[in-house]
Formats: C-alpha cells, sequence, structure tokens
C-alpha cells in the first residue's frame, strides 16, 4: 500500500509542476506574501513577552501601550497580507483546474471509440470533474495553509528553542510521536481514497444507465432490481467512505491528545523554572505561545496532507487519460488528396473490433463512383454501419485500405477529411440549444436562408415553421422535445446546409412515414445530384433506385449491382427483397 502510494506522489507533482509553470510569478508573490505572514505572526509572541517583561513586571504602563500599539498594527496589516496571499492562491488554483479541464476535454476529442470504450463515459466524466476538483482542492490547500503550516511550524521550532531551551526537551517527544502518527495513518488512507474515486466511477455508471433506460425499466417491472444495484453500489462507496473518515476521527482525536499533553507538560516544566528563578513569565509564555502554533500549524498541515491521498489517486487517474495515445492519429506527412470529388472505395477491407473473436468485414473490395448514389444494404449486423465508420476514420482498418478522394484515409489529415463529408448518423442526436444553432453545427457561417433551404429539402420546414420561434425555437438536449421523425429530419437537414462533396445516411429514414420518404428521397436526389451518396438502409424501397446497390452478408459482399441486375443474381437480396416486397416482387 505505501508502495502504490509512494509511486503516485511522482505523478501528482508533475502534474502541478506543468500545469503551474504559467504561473510561477503568482506562485512567488503567494510564497512571498505567506512568509511576510509567517514571520509577522512569529514576531507577535515576542512583542508579547516584552509587554509582561518589560511592562506589566516593571509596571511601565508607557511601555505596554507602545508595545501593544505595534502589535496592533502588525496584526492589522497580516490581515490585509493574509487576505492577498489567499486571493492569489485561490486564482492560481482556480486557474490550474480549469486548464486541467481543458486538457481532457480536448485529449477526449482525439480518442476514437476504442478508448472511450476502455475508460468509460462515466469514469471519463469522474476524471473531468470529480478528480479535477481533488486536486484543485489539494492546490489550494496546499497554497494557503500547509505553505503558512510549515513556515510557521519550522520559525516557531526556532523561536521556541531560543526563548526557552529548558523547555525544548518536550518538543524532541511531541513532535517525533506526531510525525509517526501522521505517518501511519497517510499509508492506511492512500488505498481508501484511491478505492473511493474508482466506486464514484461505479455508482456514476449505474445512475446514468437507470437514467437513460428508466422506460425500459418500468416497461419490464425492473424497478426493485435497479433499486437493489444502485443500494449495493452507494453501499459500497459509503462503506469504503466511513472507513477513511474513522482513520481520520483517530487520527485528529490523537493530534489533539498530543497538544493537550505537551501543553501540560509545558506549563508543569516550565512554572517550576519561573519559580526557581532560573526564567522569565513573558518567556515562558512565549514559548507556550511558540509550541501552540507548532501543534496549531501540525494540526493544520494534518488536513491538508490528508487531502493528499485523494489527490494522488485522482492525479494518476487524470494522468492515464492524458497520457494514453488515441489509436487514431493524423500521419506525421499528410497527403492531400488532388481533387475533392467524394468518391470512395474499399480495397480488400478487413475489421474486427478489439476483443472481438471474429472480424465484422471480410475482405470487402468495391468503388463508389463520384457523382452517384450507393447504397448497402443486408441483414442485422452485417456491417452496413461500420462500413460509413471506416470511411469518416471513427475506425481503422485491420486489413487492406480505404480510400477517400483517390487517398486513403491513413495518409490524410481526418479534420479535412470529415470536413468534406456530411454524415447523417444512424441515431439521431441534437444539442441543447436553438433549431438554429443544431442546423449551424457544420457550417456556423450559415446564412437563415440557407437553414430554410436545407430544412424544405429534408421535410423539416413545416413543422419548424409552426414552433414558437421558429429558427430560434428551443431545443432540449438530445431533441427530448421534438418526435423521432422530426429529430431525423433535423440531423438530415443538418448535414445538407454543409453542402458536403459526400454524404452518408446511416439509416436515418427509418422513423419516416412512406409518403415523407418518397418525398425526401426525390428532394435529395436533386440536392445531391453534383455529390457522393452512400446510403445505408433496411428498407428496399428506400434504396431501390440507386445507381448500385452493395449487399452484405455477415461482413462479405454478397453481390453488387442495380436492383434488377441483383434481383436476378443475387439470392440473399431476393430474400430480403421477398421479406419485405412479396415473393411476387422478389421472382
Amino acid at each position: 500500500m505505501a508502495g502504490a502510494n509512494a509511486r503516485g506522489w511522482p505523478v501528482l507533482t508533475g502534474l502541478l509542476r506543468t500545469y503551474l509553470r504559467p504561473y510561477r510569478r503568482q506562485v512567488s508573490l503567494v510564497v512571498v506574501l505567506t512568509t511576510i505572514q509567517a514571520a509577522g505572526n512569529l514576531y507577535l509572541p515576542i512583542l508579547n513577552a516584552e509587554i509582561i517583561n518589560g511592562g506589566v513586571v516593571k509596571g511601565d504602563v508607557a511601555h505596554i501601550w507602545r508595545t501593544g500599539g505595534l502589535m496592533l498594527a502588525i496584526a492589522v496589516a497580516l490581515s490585509g497580507v493574509a487576505v492577498a496571499a489567499v486571493y492569489g492562491a485561490s486564482r492560481v488554483s482556480l486557474a490550474v483546474g480549469a486548464n486541467m479541464r481543458a486538457a481532457l476535454y480536448r485529449r477526449l476529442h482525439d480518442f476514437s471509440a476504442r478508448e472511450l470504450n476502455r475508460f468509460g463515459i462515466s469514469s471519463l466524466i469522474t476524471r473531468n470533474i470529480n478528480d479535477v476538483q481533488q486536486i484543485q482542492l489539494f492546490l489550494q490547500a496546499t497554497l494557503t495553509l500547509l505553505l503558512i503550516a510549515i513556515i510557521m511550524s519550522a520559525g516557531a521550532v526556532i523561536l521556541a528553542v531560543s526563548v526557552g531551551p529548558a523547555l525544548s526537551l518536550v518538543l524532541l517527544v511531541t513532535l517525533p510521536l506526531m510525525a509517526l502518527t501522521i505517518g501511519g495513518a497517510l499509508v492506511r488512507l492512500a488505498p481508501l481514497f484511491r478505492s473511493v474515486q474508482v466506486k464514484i466511477d461505479r455508482i456514476n455508471e449505474v445512475l446514468r444507465e437507470q437514467i437513460a433506460g428508466v422506460r425500459v425499466i418500468r416497461a419490464f417491472l425492473r424497478t426493485h432490481f435497479e433499486q437493489e444495484r444502485y443500494r449495493e453500489a452507494n453501499v459500497d462507496l459509503t462503506g469504503t467512505a466511513l472507513q477513511a473518515n474513522r482513520i481520520l476521527a483517530v487520527l485528529l482525536a490523537a493530534v489533539i491528545g498530543i497538544t493537550s499533553l505537551s501543553t501540560v507538560g509545558i506549563i508543569w516544566f516550565g512554572g517550576r523554572l519561573v519559580g526557581e528563578g532560573t526564567m522569565q513569565i513573558g518567556n515562558l509564555t512565549a514559548f507556550l505561545i511558540y509550541v501552540l502554533q507548532i501543534l496549531l500549524y501540525t494540526v493544520i498541515a494534518v488536513m491538508v496532507v490528508v487531502l493528499a491521498p485523494r489527490a494522488v489517486a485522482s492525479a494518476e487517474r487524470i494522468r492515464e487519460v492524458i497520457s494514453t495515445v488515441p489509436a487514431i492519429t493524423d500521419p506525421p506527412r499528410p497527403v492531400l488528396p488532388t481533387r475533392i470529388t467524394g468518391a470512395v472505395e474499399f480495397r480488400h477491407v478487413t475489421f474486427g473490433y478489439p476483443g472481438s473473436e471474429r472480424p465484422v468485414l471480410n475482405d470487402l473490395s468495391f468503388s463508389l463512383p463520384a457523382g452517384q448514389t450507393s447504397a448497402i444494404i443486408g441483414g442485422t449486423g452485417s456491417g452496413k454501419s461500420t462500413v460509413l465508420h471506416l470511411i469518416m476514420r471513427f475506425f481503422d482498418v485491420t486489413g487492406g485500405a480505404v480510400l477517400v478522394n483517390g487517398v486513403a484515409v491513413r495518409e490524410q489529415r481526418a479534420e479535412p477529411l470529415r470536413a468534406t463529408t456530411g454524415l447523417v448518423p444512424q441515431v439521431a442526436y441534437l444539442f441543447a440549444g436553438t433549431v438554429g444553432s443544431n442546423l449551424r453545427l457544420g457550417l456556423p457561417e450559415a446564412t437563415d436562408e440557407q437553414l430554410w433551404r436545407a430544412l424544405e429539402v429534408a421535410q423539416a420546414r413545416d413543422f419548424v415553421a409552426s414552433m414558437p420561434g421558429l429558427l430560434d425555437a428551443r431545443i432540449d438536449q438530445g431533441g427530448a422535445n421534438v418526435s423521432g421523425g422530426q429529430r431525423q429530419r433535423l440531423s438530415i437537414a443538418r448535414a445538407l446546409v454543409r453542402r458536403p462533396h459526400l454524404y452518408l445516411f446511416d439509416d436515418c429514414f427509418s422513423a419516416l412515414d412512406a409518403n415523407t420518404d418518397a418525398r425526401l428521397r426525390a428532394a435529395l436526389q436533386a440536392e445531391t445530384a453534383d455529390a457522393t451518396v452512400i446510403v445505408v438502409a433496411q428498407r428496399v424501397s428506400t434504396i431501390m433506385h440507386a445507381d448500385q446497390i452493395i449487399v452484405l452478408d455477415a461482413g462479405r459482399v454478397a453481390g453488387i449491382g442495380t436492383h434488377r441486375h441483383l434481383l436476378a443474381t443475387c439470392a440473399s437480396y431476393q430474400e430480403i427483397v421477398a421479406s419485405q416486397l412479396g415473393e411476387g416482387v422478389a421472382a
């Protein structure tokens, strides 16, 4: 356990060094202000001793007023210094947290589906919010509390020895005992806090599943089962957190006990020295104040250091994400296509998902010519959507090559490749905002006229025109306030606004009725006449007029040709047509 904690410290310190580098001046200013604050606080007990020894004992009231006035002035000045130090430390810690979240966010956008599946959505959200918050909290506590605690404790030890050498033996017992107590507690806490972060991931995962699948849960009467699953995750997290807090409670009680016993010992031994005349009462008071400062700031330091194991665990989890190299990256020397036509070619392409027993696609070879409409059809699990994902380079092929505009997608930069492609995904997703903001995702400078034109082609103009606010009508997250068919049509309109050279329609007509489907296909044919169009569909009626139809069966090409050609030559296509349109049509 201790070894794991020791390995984590370099990760935390390395992460903080990286993100504190732009704020070196601000951190230096905080250190200077904190040092001034500590020096002033350490000087006040000396002045207090001077009031007792030179004023109270001798009956010099003027000396008391002069020294007391100086103490008051120093205290007021220290208040201003303390406010400035805390303000600077807070700004630095908040800026570091913001930059860390931004770095995680940028890395997430570089991840392929492989990395997203590896970490899990719930864990990535926890790392971006909760883990960053733990490090931010630790940094702020370090700059505002731990720094002054270290300076004050070190200075108080030196000054305590100087004003009361005979009482310094108490510190030789107290400080090592406190160090052993704190060290033992931290060794126990480190693995517990690491486990807490993992269990927060788990409870987030369960909660996200239940919120997203609430209708299914209710429909299949699984509410009690899911409640029990959440309860188990919650009890597991609570148990680990309680175990950590019990150690913290024992630690705090032990530190307070050591502090109280030290105070009793000092007063007992110091009183004897004052009675013997070998020590002035002002010096005893100053020594007692210094010792109390040592113990007080040690307790403060303990409360900050207790945050360290959780910060270490969070730093490891953040570093794991940031240091992960995405499986899909731009080539060091990207190749630019000589012409952007939208033409696509598959050359002996094989693809299998990580961990799968067999490839999803096997030795696919076909061309999707520029300026034509090509369709892909096949049974469930035949790899239709995977073909589009490979064109967009959401995954890299296991074997062979996918060419777009005459150049393999692996040799191109992903951004310009996707900039010339309009994807309409199988699951239509809309972002929280307005109709206009969703349509302008691919073309921010699009005019209102362009948006209305895209809506008209997508057969969405009528229902958008009836919405309050028109293009400024509110869209909830995921498009929850519009129907499935409306979401699909808005998703199609979003791709049309971009006017790309290559359109990819991934079974995005399934929620449309037959009349709307027919009108949409007719409008699309005129709107995309100069572009390359690839349609993945389940319904034969959607793709039967395509220039070329590719039939996939278990990840292999079962036939290529027009509707009439495939009816005559492809058994797999005949089965699909017969199941949807009847035996007579298939024949």
